[in-house]
């Protein structure tokens, strides 16, 4: 037997899972998609827990977890069951209509993170617009703004998402050149530095509305803040009634040991943007948290979505909080997390420079060697069974699932461990 079958007239081997094989996979994102992604050449076929396979069977470690957007780890079963079940009632109303899983979700949520309101959306860079929106109206309605004047203040080497508006704020070229010209009211200030940001609300601060950070910075490498810097940046905010804005997309949801990175410095953000594992991995949502007196700036018909907060979503995303808080993900993340980061700074090796994290949101800045880079060191970690993606092209980024095993993450360090010691 050849294990062959005939797809779209070309023939296929091997397959255990799907009807295309890697190769065609491959061959048929190339021709028909456009190219605004660069990802690892692995094709993915199935994924449970911390596991994902391809179409011929091979399985992975998962250590990127899409962005952290799997922390629960991949289709669980109780996130599933959430979707199947709403899906076979009612999927989609549009906010046209009230539905009767809304309310039932938003009251949810509120009480898990503490806020009075909230404001769902799809994807995390529909959060950040909201946040966006909800801050200049604020500035505007209840600070005395001038119309048109409110100023956002954002940290560099952020990344908040890919719209106009968010890239304006960026000071990374890759995702700003060619897409002027850019949204004004924007300005930047330097991360993990609280004088910069004092410094320029001393001089312009009657007209900010909000400063807008990430309490780790993922994309940038998973840069880790110096300890006291989210609590002196939102103090300076308070001094200069600014909202403290705290975009928790990757950060949140027991990723870094905490249900949010901000518990760690006790800061509760004036707004809250979630997204990502709010989700469980099944389905784009997103929310934006707020008490009354900000969130009820916003007055019907000035913004929101079609699917924001559809029936779907709130089933699956009440599931998603619920994995996190009953199987206790959070305090998982933390002590895997400094496992983790021990067993690699105890591993001496010339080309490991740095590690860094909290949780299980960790990275390895990587010292070239002989032309060999992150991504290489990526493509070989693939070949022995574990994914993960560099940032950049010295820094490798590893979150795996939170659901991961004390057993696997010993396997999967063993996996890294090998790997640089091939080199």
């Amino acid at each position: 037997m050849n294990n062959k079958i005939e797809h779209g007239g070309i023939m296929s081997e091997n397959l255990k899972y799907g009807t295309i094989s890697s190769r065609e996979a491959m061959e048929l994102e190339e021709k028909y998609g456009a190219h605004n992604y660069h990802p690892l050449p692995v094709v993915l076929a199935k994924g449970e827990g911390v596991f994902m396979w391809d179409p011929e069977g091979k399985r992975y470690y998962d250590f990127l977890s899409a962005y952290s957007a799997v922390n629960q780890g991949h289709c669980h079963p109780k996130i599933i069951k959430a979707l199947c079940d709403q899906a076979q009632i009612l999927t989609l109303t549009s906010r046209a209509f009230l539905n009767n899983r809304l309310g039932e979700y938003e009251k949810f949520i509120t009480e898990y993170f503490g806020y009075d309101m909230v404001l769902p959306m799809n994807s995390g860079a529909e959060g950040v617009e909201t946040a966006m929106k909800l801050a200049r109206k604020w500035a505007y309605n209840v600070k005395g703004v001038e119309n048109n004047g409110a100023i956002i203040v954002f940290a560099e080497n952020n990344f908040h998402g890919r719209t106009i508006s968010i890239v304006s704020a960026s000071s990374d070229p890759d995702s700003y050149e060619g897409f002027g010209p850019f949204t004004p009211g924007i300005v930047r200030v330097a991360y993990n530095d609280p004088k910069a940001l004092k410094d320029y609300l001393v001089e312009h601060g009657k007209n900010v509305a909000a400063f807008i950070v990430e309490p780790i910075q993922g994309e940038a490498g998973v840069f880790v803040p110096d300890e006291g810097y989210l609590k002196a940046c939102f103090d300076i905010c308070k001094e200069h009634n600014v909202l403290f804005v705290a975009d928790e997309i990757q950060t949140g949801i027991a990723r870094t040991g905490k249900l949010l990175a901000c518990d760690y410095e006790n800061v509760r953000p004036d707004i809250l943007i979630l997204g990502k594992a709010l989700s469980g991995g099944v389905l784009p949502v997103s929310a934006v948290l707020a008490d009354r007196e900000i969130m009820l700036q916003i007055k019907p018909g000035e913004h929101g979505s079609t699917f924001g907060g559809f029936p779907l979503a709130c089933a699956v995303a009440k599931a998603a909080l619920e994995v996190v808080r009953d199987e206790k993900l959070a305090e998982h993340s933390f002590e895997l997390g400094k496992y983790f980061r021990k067993e690699l700074r105890d591993f001496h090796h010339p080309m490991i420079t740095l590690v860094r994290g909290r949780g299980l949101l960790n990275a390895i800045v990587v010292k070239p060697k002989d032309g060999i880079e992150a991504w290489d060191v990526c493509m070989m970690l693939k070949e022995k069974g574990l994914l993960c993606k560099p940032t950049h092209r010295h820094i490798i980024r590893l979150a795996p699932p939170l659901v991961i095993t004390k057993e696997q993450l010993v396997e999967c360090v063993q996996i890294i461990k090998d790997v640089f010691s091939a080199l």
